[in-house]
């Protein structure tokens, strides 16, 4: 992502690896602007984010995580949002980066959105999923969750790419493209340095992301997700066989969910 930083319009939800932390603040207080300040405006829970021909912007968290349940309500660009993506992302830094990746790529206008899945590990990507999504997420605002733990994972403007490959490009005529963000909650573990490591995996009651019950879905929710796959899913790359000559990553041996 670091190629193109200068057309990133996304909130960043930066989370490390934490001592145990329920986040219950205002966004305001939990998060800060990285780039882009005149293209932002922060005021208690409630945060904008804006892409013009001039600049995107961004914001990450004060505070590092690990494991745990990152949320936010987000409200994405309405009407014609071809070539723009709102990203709503955790990632560690350097060049071994692990990273857990939402990324919402517009569309010209009546043309649903899509959800881009990614996970990163050691610097490695290559994990990509996308959905259409089955409802308007411009019209209101939706919760969106990124849960980690030990055992399971469960705006920038990109026209080369981003709709239908690039051939739908960004049409600057509808500028300003404004996303709103929301809610912003952090149910983790915060990061105080390598003792977290350990701290934030141990199977004890305050880190109740290490319980059974978060070690896999739930029955409704295996039915929910088949759902969402069976009707929904139109990319997955442990199915592409192309892309990897046969040789696919061995994570695709394994249950998926």
């Amino acid at each position: 992502m670091a190629q193109i930083e200068k057309l990133l319009v996304a909130l960043f939800l930066f989370a490390v690896a934490q001592s145990i932390i329920l986040v219950d603040a205002t966004i305001s207080k939990s998060m800060y602007i990285t780039w882009g300040s005149q293209h932002a405006s922060m005021q208690g829970e409630d945060l904008q984010l804006v892409l013009d021909q001039t600049s995107g912007s961004a914001a990450q968290t004060k505070k590092a995580f690990l494991f745990g349940s990152i949320e936010s309500r987000i409200k994405l660009v309405p009407g014609n949002s071809a070539g723009t993506v709102t990203a709503y992302y955790l990632s560690s830094t350097g060049s071994q980066h692990d990273e857990i990746d939402f990324e919402f790529l517009g569309n010209i206008s009546g043309q649903p959105y899509i959800v881009h899945t990614n996970i990163y590990t050691q610097g490695n990507g290559s994990r990509e999923q996308q959905f259409y999504l089955w409802f308007d997420p411009t019209s209101d605002f939706h919760n969106y969750t990124i849960h980690w733990n030990p055992i399971e994972v469960v705006l920038w403007n990109a026209d080369d790419w981003a709709t239908r490959g690039g051939l739908v490009k960004t049409n600057w005529s509808g500028a300003p493209f404004i996303a709103r963000f929301n809610h912003f909650r952090a149910r983790a573990c915060k990061w105080n340095g390598a003792v977290s490591i350990n701290q934030c995996a141990l199977n004890f009651p305050a880190n109740w992301w290490t319980s059974p019950t978060y070690k896999q879905l739930s029955y409704a929710k295996l039915g929910q997700m088949n759902w969402v796959r069976n009707n929904y899913m139109i990319y997955d790359y442990c199915r592409d066989t192309k892309r990897f000559n046969g040789m696919m990553p061995p994570e695709c041996f394994k249950s998926q969910f």
